[in-house]
């Protein structure tokens, strides 16, 4: 389906089985290309600035040259080296980033003050819902998104073995995962082949990067996101279920 223009009705349109059909053995660059083509405006990436996320942005600005939005969510626990990652690709990519945070609070200390000591600790549903759901809800809302792009692989977890490379959101926006189809090694050669800049945790122990609290190294034979909300049963933070 190719068209000028597209409004998040129209999205349900798409015969996502027919498009995961024919993209299933398709490259990230021609799952982006095709994404580009049909959704001219309302086409949004979601980062966090993980190895994948890093690939995907190189991938839309240095080869296809479309510099499309960037929602980064400041959950305000990132790891400094994840900060310094988001400001060096904005200097190495200029980016068009679109930073979201729960509102009212603009450090850590405004955060405790407002919702208490360690709330991952106490509840981390909801830690997950003022830091991370709600602003992307809103970010996505005020940007207009008709489609967005992650950077999810079906080989990090048991839980996203069966993902699809297109399927809608709840609120019927197009979510496009063009790496689902690849693999851990395929995106390090990538990365390698194209100078693509990326976390130096990465090379730390750490293969899939979130908050300072809840992140912790990953041991040999455990999957990459085994270091995410360890010991708390959370496979998912709650912005792709």
């Amino acid at each position: 389906m190719t068209v000028s223009t597209v409004s998040r009705n129209q999205t349900s349109d798409f015969d996502l089985e027919q498009l995961n059909q024919e993209f299933e053995t398709a490259t990230p660059k021609e799952i982006l290309a095709w994404s580009i083509e049909n959704i001219p405006t309302g086409l949004v990436q979601t980062s966090a600035f993980n190895v994948d996320d890093m690939i995907i942005t190189h991938i839309l600005y240095s080869e296809l040259k479309h510099p499309v939005p960037v929602i980064f969510l400041d959950t305000l626990y990132h790891f400094p080296q994840t900060l310094e990652l988001v400001a060096k690709s904005k200097e190495v990519y200029n980016l068009d980033l679109k930073t979201y945070k729960t509102p009212d609070v603009d450090s850590r200390e405004a955060f405790t003050a407002k919702y208490g000591e360690a709330l991952w600790d106490r509840d981390i549903t909801k830690f997950h819902h003022v830091t991370k759901i709600e602003p992307l809800q809103r970010g996505l809302d005020e940007l207009n998104t008709i489609a967005w792009i992650t950077g999810r692989r079906r080989d990090q977890a048991v839980t996203r073995a069966n993902m699809p490379i297109f399927e809608l959101d709840g609120k019927e926006r197009l979510k496009v995962n063009p790496l689902a189809n690849w693999t851990r090694q395929k995106s390090w050669v990538y990365v390698a082949e194209h100078g693509v800049i990326y976390n130096p945790l990465h090379d730390q122990g750490y293969p899939s990067i979130g908050d300072e609290p809840i992140t912790t190294k990953v041991g040999a034979g455990e999957d990459e996101r085994a270091g995410r909300w360890r010991g708390t049963g959370k496979t998912e933070c709650g912005i792709h279920i």
